[in-house]
């Protein structure tokens, strides 16, 4: 997983906020079909929680030819100021 952030584009457009991301690189989330992973942050679920139910049931090479691993996706939330980018894989 990786965290970009555009402070210009916050600086020029966002409203101040308190706290708006908990995800840390690194992290490791198991889901179980539509079950969203305890601790993720749920925007970014309602973004990527269609590519896991897709490679959980059987689905691969999303967007064809697109990953190495035709059992896996590379996936960022849908937030323009802080994009998370994570990498679901088909556990075996």
């Amino acid at each position: 997983m990786k965290i970009a952030l555009h402070q210009d584009l916050i600086e020029k457009y966002e409203n101040p906020i308190e706290h708006a991301c908990d995800m840390r690189v690194g992290q490791t989330f198991i889901a179980n079909g539509w079950e969203k992973p305890k601790g993720f942050c749920d925007s970014a679920w309602d973004t990527i929680s269609p590519f896991v139910m897709t490679l959980s049931h059987g689905g691969e090479d999303i967007y064809d030819g697109w990953m190495k691993n035709k059992k896996s996706a590379m996936i960022s939330c849908n937030d323009g100021f802080r994009p998370v980018s994570f990498y679901l894989e088909v556990m075996e």
